[in-house]
């Protein structure tokens, strides 16, 4: 578990650490604040989420400690190669490299933390694992805004290799990942399903369902998976493709920013591609997943924390850099360090807290997801109207708290909701709201209305549109997830799934 968390804190100190070096990448590249946004969410997001499918079904049937020791090489390599891009379209490519890399990590790790540990345990040692997040998005700030300043103190003219700050702070933090690997190799792979007793056995041939996911999301493989379902199936794949880029590019129009869109209507078209074939694959994957409302408004619900949360961490440093005029080094060390603390007490207490209610109430865990949603927006507001310092980084320490006491709720409901086999798919299909809705939509959101508006707080007020939406999913959620988890078994069986087993996994 201590292992994982570390797989975790460098995942996102990889992801995180462009927020401080933001500045610098801005006034040395010439880049503006909607393509910032776009580097940090969209570049990253829409193919952590794309690759997350096919990774997930990988994590359901082949090695899982295997696979998340490559995903960690990956991703640390482009982390480093992000410090030789030269212009936006070569740290986009990186950006893209670090998504696809880290893809891998968190469904082998939620898939092997419900393996390891009981169910009344596990929103508790998800949060474990997800304090990493918190960890890792601070220590980010802290470790890139001490390099920025120090290597552009050292090497005024003539650096090594010609290497800015914010270069040499990528190289970095990319290579300590690659030797963590070796000590990732050497982890206990449990038995599938063992911890509930609905024990597993692995597919003969686990990379034949892997590839049948990347053809299924992955354009213009997609128009294959869909003729497999004859004329119908191609004719719907062709429409909803139609209304898709319709709509994308109708976005890009307005907002004059056809790489956002254009990377948005492609992750939603793989989406929508890869969840057709599902269903005529893996009908009891699909009934569990996209077929339940409960599934859908947990992971949508939780999306607009994300929205929020990802949006928020990832403008605090430029907001203090360029709004409150601070030193990078001590943005860092103020909005880090302490972030990292609030990050991670939120997401134990949050979990923790989370395992308490559903003890007493079936969908006791979504209230603690409300909670996240409504109690980060006012620190939020805080955050981007005041002009002092000290009151900044106090909302910026709220914000992180109250939105990190979410996610080990949302995570375990998730879980909860579908069969042993499917928890990979299950945790990629999370991740995916989490990303296409939250990390690839909201930063970027920020930062367009910045760009149009001039002003980076009102760029991060309209982050707040997200609580009234988050909540009217979270009441549906609420509403209708005891009835989802009470069912499971029968609902899987209907679908012709085979379960083996005396026991109820309830």
């Amino acid at each position: 578990m201590s292992i994982l968390v570390v797989i975790y804190v460098l995942n996102f100190v990889d992801r995180n650490i462009i927020s401080i070096l933001a500045e610098d990448i801005k006034a040395d590249l010439g880049l503006r604040d909607d393509q910032i946004g776009f580097l940090y969410g969209t570049a990253f997001g829409v193919f952590y989420a794309l690759f997350g499918i096919p990774l997930g079904k990988l994590a359901d049937s082949w090695h899982r400690v295997r696979l998340m020791t490559v995903g960690l090489t990956v991703w640390s390599a482009f982390t480093a190669l992000s410090g030789f891009a030269k212009n936006f379209a070569m740290l986009s490519v990186a950006r893209i490299g670090v998504g696809v890399g880290e893809a891998t990590a968190s469904p082998s790790a939620y898939s092997l933390i419900s393996d390891w540990f009981p169910k009344k345990m596990r929103a508790t040692a998800l949060a474990i694992y997800s304090s990493g997040l918190y960890i890792g998005g601070g220590v980010s700030l802290l470790i890139g805004g001490a390099i920025v300043e120090r290597w552009n103190a050292a090497y005024p003219t003539d650096a090594p290799m010609g290497l800015a700050g914010w270069q040499a702070a990528f190289i970095i933090v990319g290579l300590p990942g690659i030797l963590l690997a070796f000590l990732v190799f050497t982890l206990r792979e449990p038995l599938r399903g063992e911890s509930e007793g609905i024990v597993t056995p692995p597919p003969k041939d686990p990379f034949r369902g892997f590839l049948r996911e990347l053809v299924a999301v992955i354009p213009p493989f997609t128009l294959i998976g869909a003729a497999q379902a004859g004329g119908r199936g191609i004719a719907l794949n062709l429409v909803g493709a139609a209304v898709i880029f319709g709509i994308a590019y109708a976005m890009a129009v307005v907002t004059g920013n056809a790489q956002q869109w254009g990377a948005i209507g492609i992750g939603y078209y793989a989406i929508f591609s890869w969840a057709s074939t599902l269903k005529r694959r893996d009908e009891a994957t699909f009934k569990l997943i996209w077929g339940t409302p409960a599934f859908l408004t947990t992971i949508l619900g939780y999306g607009m924390v994300a929205f929020m949360s990802y949006a928020a961490t990832f403008w605090a440093a430029p907001y203090a850099i360029r709004i409150l005029e601070e030193a990078p080094s001590t943005a860092g060390w103020w909005i880090g360090g302490p972030g990292a603390v609030a990050g991670f007490l939120g997401v134990i207490l949050g979990g923790r807290m989370a395992d308490w209610l559903r003890e007493r109430n079936p969908a006791g865990r979504l209230i603690m997801v409300a909670f996240g949603l409504t109690a980060a927006a006012p620190p939020l507001f805080v955050m981007f109207t005041t002009n002092d310092p000290t009151t900044f980084y106090i909302a910026a320490f709220l914000q992180s708290l109250f939105g990190s006491s979410a996610l080990g709720g949302a995570a375990a409901t998730t879980q909860d909701l579908v069969l042993p086999r499917m928890r990979g798919t299950a945790t990629a299909t999370f991740f995916l709201a989490t990303t296409l809705v939250g990390l690839a939509l909201g930063p970027y959101m920020a930062g367009q209305v910045s760009t149009m508006t001039e002003s980076l707080s009102t760029g991060g007020l309209s982050l707040l549109v997200a609580v009234p939406i988050g909540l009217v999913l979270l009441f549906v959620a609420y509403r209708s997830v005891p009835e989802a988890e009470r069912t499971l078994v029968e609902r899987a069986r209907a679908a012709g799934e085979e379960v083996s087993t005396g026991d109820s996994p309830a």
